[in-house]
C-alpha cells in the first residue's frame, strides 16, 4: 500500500458547514460570495514590465553567447523569477486563508485560455494566474478531507438573479451592477459568487 494512499484514508471527510463560491475577477483574483470581497491581487507582472522591458532591450543589444550577454539573461531570468515567487506566494496565502475559513469552495471550470484568446485579455490571464490558485485550493482542500467543487462553465452565474434566480438574457461585460426586474440590486460578480456557490450546494445534493 502506497503512503499517499494510506494518507487519504486517514483523512476523514469533513462536514459541509461552511461553504464560499468564488467568482473570477481579473482585476482582483476573485470576490466571494459571503460579503462580496476581493482578494486584491497585486499585478507583479505589470508592475515589473518596465524593469522587464528595459533589461530586455539591453539584452537584445549584447552580442548572443558572450559574457556581458550571459549577466544580463541571468538579470531578466531572476526578474522573472521574482515575479513568479511574488505570485505564488501571494495565491498560497490566499488559498490556505480559504480553506482554513471553509469547508467546501465551489468556482466555475473556467477555460482561461480560451477566455483570453476570446476576449483579449492576454498577459492579464498570466499575471492573475486563476489557475494556479483553484490547484492549490484542491490540494489544501482534500488534505483537509474538505470538497472543490467546480460547476459547469456555461452555467449562467453573471446573467442570475440570486434573489429570484430570473435569469436576464444579455448583460454585456460593462454592466458592473446586477439589477434584476424583482428589485434586487447588487454588484455584478458578488451576485455571480453567490450563485456559484447555490449551483455547487445543489449539485452536492444530487
Amino acid at each position: 500500500m502506497s503512503i499517499l494512499t494510506e494518507y487519504e484514508q486517514k483523512t476523514k471527510p469533513k462536514e459541509l458547514k461552511r461553504v464560499v463560491g468564488l467568482d473570477f475577477s481579473m482585476s482582483g483574483l476573485f470576490v466571494d460570495s459571503e460579503k462580496g470581497e476581493i482578494a486584491n491581487y497585486p499585478r507583479y507582472y505589470r508592475q515589473a514590465l518596465e524593469k522587464l522591458a528595459k533589461a530586455q532591450r539591453i539584452l537584445s543589444r549584447r552580442q548572443k553567447g558572450s559574457n556581458r550577454w550571459e549577466k544580463q539573461r541571468l538579470k531578466v531570468a531572476k526578474l522573472h523569477e521574482k515575479v513568479a515567487n511574488q505570485r505564488n506566494d501571494f495565491l498560497h496565502k490566499q488559498s490556505y486563508t480559504l480553506t482554513q475559513q471553509y469547508d467546501a469552495i465551489v468556482i466555475e471550470d473556467l477555460d482561461m485560455k480560451g477566455m483570453s484568446r476570446a476576449l483579449n485579455f492576454g498577459k492579464s490571464v498570466i499575471d492573475v494566474a486563476w489557475g494556479k490558485f483553484t490547484k492549490f485550493l484542491e490540494y489544501k482542500l482534500k488534505n483537509q478531507g474538505k470538497k472543490f467543487i467546480k460547476i459547469d462553465k456555461w452555467f449562467p452565474s453573471s446573467k442570475t438573479c440570486s434573489r429570484c434566480r430570473l435569469v436576464k438574457k444579455a448583460l454585456s461585460l460593462s454592466e458592473r451592477t446586477f439589477q434584476c426586474a424583482c428589485g434586487f440590486v447588487l454588484d455584478r460578480d458578488w451576485n455571480a459568487a453567490i450563485n456559484i456557490k447555490m449551483e455547487g450546494l445543489r449539485t452536492l445534493e444530487e
